[in-house]
């Protein structure tokens, strides 16, 4: 569930920083930008609970 999230959550950012582009608008390509950025934090922190979590059950 947290991978579809972080998915979601990046795809949302790259059209934000897509659509800023293309109205020149700085702003809204930040905060595309940033959220790709979470998106990628969230995946990572995710993946390294889940691998974590693996170990322990050994």
């Amino acid at each position: 569930m947290t991978y579809l999230v972080a998915v979601l959550a990046a795809a949302l950012g790259v059209a934000g920083v897509v659509h800023g582009e293309a109205d020149d608008s700085p702003g809204l390509q930040v905060l595309g930008a940033a959220l790709v950025v979470g998106a990628v934090v969230l995946a990572v922190r995710a993946a390294r609970r889940e691998r974590r979590a693996l170990r322990r059950d050994r």
